[in-house]
């Protein structure tokens, strides 16, 4: 073998522990190997440790006071930021009025996704629904 200048390399030569072993990328000598039942992380995620989803759910979540018209409300951080934009809307914002618009108009066409219900949520709503209407628990006629 030789380099761009023509000059013959010298070959490396392996060892013999390391001839029957190929090494490169994603695979390292043996030596260098985890063992059997070894982690690279042995310590691991912490428990309760939460991830980017979690943590932003829980900020919207999170109750805030708002106060109107001479009353206080405790109102999530979701609601009181579409409160403050619908407010900007209203002043004649309007990226604020088209934003609220497509979503408005999104969450009315059912293309914003809505959580499925399991099937024991769905028996607990129908049987809420039927008390209401007044009808016992088997008659939905």
């Amino acid at each position: 073998m030789t380099d761009r200048s023509g000059v013959p390399r010298p070959r490396l030569r392996l060892r013999e522990s390391e001839r029957g072993s190929r090494v490169g990328y994603g695979r390292p000598p043996r030596q260098h190997q985890f063992r059997a039942g070894q982690s690279g992380n042995p310590r691991g995620r912490p428990r309760g440790a939460k991830n980017e989803s979690t943590i932003l759910r829980e900020i919207m979540a999170r109750k805030i006071k708002n106060r109107s018209n001479d009353r206080v409300r405790s109102i999530s951080v979701l609601e009181g930021i579409l409160l403050r934009i619908a407010d900007d809307a209203l002043k004649g914002n309007v990226k604020s009025a088209a934003f609220l618009l497509n979503r408005f108009g999104s969450m009315v066409s059912g293309e914003l996704e809505r959580p499925d219900l399991s099937e024991d949520d769905r028996e607990v709503l129908e049987h809420y629904a039927r008390r209401l209407r007044g009808r016992p628990d088997g008659d939905d006629q």
